[in-house]
């Protein structure tokens, strides 16, 4: 069975869950079972959206992906650029 991500607005919201059932005097462990998730994605999670909202951990993960985007146009533009510089010395 194929697992599903989470959006960063459901993993903030989970961590919440998680620290107010740790507040509660639950463990870690026992607070992420019952949130429906293992300490290593919460610990990972906590690592990466720690003191985000939901507005800011939404507005990140925008943002990644227009950095991946950026960054695959800016490989493909210098590699036509490089090609095109070969063509020009006649290297090809």
């Amino acid at each position: 069975m194929a697992r599903k991500r989470l959006a960063a607005e459901q993993i903030v919201t989970k961590l919440r869950q998680i620290e107010v059932l740790h507040g509660q005097g639950k463990t870690i462990a026992m607070a992420c079972k019952e949130a429906g998730t293992t300490e290593q994605n919460y610990y990972r999670w906590r690592k990466e959206y720690g003191g985000l909202g939901v507005d800011h951990a939404k507005r990140l993960k925008q943002l990644e992906t227009e950095n991946g985007r950026l960054k695959k146009l800016v490989a493909d533009l210098s590699l036509e650029k490089q090609v095109l510089q070969d063509i020009a010395q006649g290297n090809l």
